[in-house]
């Protein structure tokens, strides 16, 4: 049975997988010195510019870790809203590595805005102050929800009219670009977005992100940092052929929309649901809803699914590429069976 926990409980798409095994061939020289490489650092140059410099690494924080130490010393901080995943779930990664101070922002939505950002932007050049450098935000974010083109230029002009850069976590700009059908490009490199990392995990790789470098300050470094991060593979072959496959035939796309489809028809269940609030809008592959708690300890007995805010009984349900409509319809069909019996299933009026 499938679950709705996350997109990293899904499994390998066959073409990733396929693209793994022919990896899977004879010796090749190490350390991204091998041919996989150079043609998969070829594809993501299609998608986002001949100049950006990718640099395939293990995971997500692994990612974010690299991104951060090229636009900070540990006299800095970096500004992030307070639901980032730099914040909440790295375990304090990004501080360690980076020795920089994180100033979570509050938000509603889980996206920054330049009014927001603005108050943190103080104490430039006064020695008893960490520096601001860095905006972190996600795309799409911890909540699912996705900044517009514009909203990330304005993002983008504040920061570099303070001397500073923008990373942007992309392990879920896939169902972000999905949502606003606008390309990698536009998302990223029109944006003036300085790194980026560009995910793959949750969205049919087995494994790995890329880190890719717009910004030309930031580049000399990177190699560098990255293999100090102990994120430079031996055998690199089988990260970077992943992403080969991955951006053939816009099968990252196609994977992104497909799980966002599978999200608008599992939000759909929950209408006839008394009781049932969306907390965020749903713009993308994730679910935030607060229910009623005894349902919600009843379908966890069918369905694993992960609390958000157990305080107001919200919870948060991810669909996946590999989100098939029949499982959606059975998770419906046992949700209205099991609010029938709680009475909380309301009729449709003919």
């Amino acid at each position: 049975m499938k679950s709705f926990a996350s997109d990293n409980n899904s499994g390998i798409h066959p073409q990733i997988m396929q693209a793994i095994i022919d990896a899977n061939d004879e010796h090749a020289l190490g350390y991204g010195d091998d041919l996989w490489t150079q043609t998969a650092e070829s594809a993501v140059k299609n998608e986002l510019g001949k100049d950006v410099e990718p640099l395939f690494v293990f995971n997500g924080t692994g990612s974010n870790v690299v991104a951060l130490q090229l636009m900070t010393r540990s006299y800095n901080s970096i500004l992030c809203a307070e639901t980032a995943h730099i914040y909440v779930d790295e375990c304090g990664a990004p501080v360690k590595m980076t020795g920089a101070q994180i100033r979570p922002i509050a938000t509603k939505d889980g996206k920054l805005t330049p009014e927001l950002i603005k108050p943190y932007l103080i104490g430039f050049g006064d020695q008893h102050h960490s520096q601001p450098s860095a905006i972190y935000i996600s795309q799409s974010t911890e909540l699912g929800t996705i900044y517009s083109i514009d909203e990330l230029k304005a993002i983008t002009a504040l920061a570099h009219q303070h001397g500073m850069h923008v990373h942007m976590d992309g392990a879920r700009i896939a169902n972000a670009c999905a949502a606003l059908n606008v390309s990698l490009r536009e998302m990223v490199t029109d944006c003036a977005i300085d790194t980026v990392t560009l995910g793959g995990t949750k969205n049919g790789m087995m494994m790995g992100e890329c880190v890719v470098v717009l910004c030309d300050d930031l580049k000399p470094s990177a190699k560098f940092v990255r293999k100090q991060s102990a994120q430079l593979a031996s055998k690199m072959r089988y990260l970077s052929c992943q992403f080969s496959a991955y951006l053939t035939d816009e099968l990252w796309l196609k994977n992104a929309k497909h799980a966002n489809e599978m999200a608008i028809i599992l939000a759909a269940g929950f209408n006839q649901i008394k009781g049932a609030t969306l907390t965020q809008s749903l713009q993308t592959n994730q679910i935030f809803i607060s229910l009623p708690r005894d349902l919600v300890d009843i379908l966890l007995k069918h369905y694993f699914f992960y609390f958000w805010n157990e305080a107001n009984n919200e919870v948060r349900f991810v669909t996946s590429y590999d989100t098939y409509k029949e499982d959606v319809e059975d998770f419906i069909a046992i949700l209205h069976h099991e609010a029938g019996k709680l009475g909380l299933f309301i009729e449709k009026e003919d």
